[in-house]
């Protein structure tokens, strides 16, 4: 072993490996090494390791753009926009079709490469920044042939291109392997799948790679289940040295703490139970940037049960309406989740008593069931004149959440961005019942301040409005 002056090994020896898992950690010593050893290393290549290095993707891939060990058959790649999935398919192409030398068989002779449209295949997964010929070495780039819709490589193999529009052209061909895009948003995804399913038909084990921004959508929730389906995932954030800061800047400002932020950026499945009250749509439609003037706002409470560290979350939810005119046009704006992971009942008493205070709230509005006038005690423990009013809770949560709900379909409710938890609780709540883990605290926080802001007024107990 070479050993340098500190006894280290050098970056040749260091990345001296032909295993994916080596070549990361030789790019990312190199990434770490100070300019003379960076330079050493690059004067050290011959023309050809140098002409070959930027086409090396192992070397230069980040951990969920390289395919994960074991035996599977579906690879899906999740990830936020712009996190780097494109290139991780047009890698995983390569690799399969291509042998040590340019004319070498690689391991899959017939592909497919399936995508919304077959202008998308062609734009994005052929012709893209990050597609296939962006990725290909001169001496290894297939030749596009328009007319009969392939790719065909040097050493023979070929790749068919496909509309998911069109799921019955899948009916026919054969493949040993195919790369899918962004199926998440095929409208005839599971039509197109299945009829794939029966094309891949050649080779030992035919193996399918789907890069896609997650969508609940059965087929993808289906494959993500099944044992054969290998996952990696990451945020864009991960991709943010490839991405303009602009863009980061951007995005971040519009959807961090959203629940479409999470999906679209952070590259997470967003599930809605079966027979959810709300749904992703309904939310999405809800959001707001900004809150016109508002004629009253609440501090809804929902408190945990017990008051230590393992109890559940106490929900505080603050919520404000416009109540002029007839309580049909009343229009209800969500401004903060200020719930919290209460460790005693003076913490949370505190942390709704500053939600008052900065949105100059009037009035707490506390759920007593399970602390009756202990809940109010504790409040006025923190601020002796805080306004409150108890509610307590006659029938189930379903019950209660149900005509809730009913204001977001007449699009009565609007949230300002940032309350992605208490979205996906929302979610979780179906007419049966709760069907998320825990207790659905924020959800019953939002239903009492709504409900104070909303329902009684319906109910002929119109809230006086707020004086300037």
């Amino acid at each position: 072993m070479t050993e340098d002056s500190g006894g280290a090994q050098s970056p040749q020896e260091e990345i001296s490996t032909s295993t994916p898992q080596g070549l990361r950690s030789g790019a990312a010593w190199i990434a770490c090494a100070d300019a003379e050893i960076q330079k050493n290393f690059l004067d050290d290549l011959d023309e050809g390791e140098l002409r070959a290095l930027p086409f090396l993707f192992e070397f230069w891939a980040m951990p969920h753009q390289l395919p994960p060990e074991g035996d599977w058959r579906t690879w899906v790649i999740m990830g936020g926009r712009g996190a780097g999935k494109s290139r991780a398919g047009s890698e995983w192409v390569r690799a399969q079709v291509e042998g040590a030398r340019p004319l070498d068989a690689g391991r899959c002779r017939r592909l497919a490469l399936v995508g919304e449209t077959i202008d998308q295949v062609r734009d994005v997964m052929i012709f893209g920044d990050s597609g296939i010929m962006a990725c290909s070495p001169p001496d290894r780039r297939p030749d596009w042939q328009p007319s009969r819709r392939r790719l065909l490589w040097p050493n023979g193999a070929e790749a068919q291109v496909f509309s998911a529009h069109e799921p019955e052209a899948l009916r026919g061909p054969q493949f040993d392997g195919a790369w899918l895009d962004e199926m998440a948003k095929w409208k005839k995804a599971q039509d197109t799948w299945d009829m794939l399913q029966f094309a891949l038909r050649l080779g030992q084990a035919p193996r399918v790679c789907v890069t896609t921004t997650p969508r609940n959508v059965g087929v993808l929730k289906t494959l993500l289940e099944s044992p054969s389906t290998a996952v990696t995932q990451a945020p864009t954030e991960a991709n943010r040295a490839n991405l303009a800061e602009s863009f980061l800047e951007e995005v971040r400002a519009r959807y961090a703490g959203t629940r479409l932020g999470r999906q679209e950026l952070d590259g997470i499945m967003m599930s809605d139970a079966e027979g959810a009250l709300w749904t992703e749509a309904m939310l999405v439609s809800a959001q707001v940037e900004r809150v016109p003037e508002l004629d009253r706002v609440v501090v809804a409470v929902d408190p945990p049960v017990t008051g230590h560290a393992g109890s559940d979350e106490c929900g505080i939810i603050v919520a404000g309406v416009i109540s002029r005119g007839e309580p049909k046009d009343w229009r209800a704006f969500v401004l903060e989740d200020a719930s919290i992971s209460a460790a005693s009942p003076n913490q949370w008493a505190e942390a709704a008593i500053a939600a008052m205070e900065r949105h100059g709230a009037d009035r707490i509005v506390a759920e007593v069931n399970q602390g009756g006038d202990l809940v109010e005690a504790v409040i006025r423990q923190v601020d002796a004149l805080a306004p409150v009013k108890k509610v307590r809770a006659a029938r189930g949560k379903a019950a209660r959440a149900e005509p809730v709900a009913a204001l977001y379909e007449q699009g009565r409710v609007r949230h300002l961005r940032g309350l992605g938890k208490l979205e996906d609780q929302l979610t979780q709540m179906t007419m049966r019942g709760w069907e998320g883990a825990g207790s659905p605290d924020r959800l019953d926080a939002l239903v009492w301040a709504l409900h104070d802001l909303m329902i009684a007024a319906q109910a002929g107990q119109r809230p006086q409005v707020r004086t300037l």
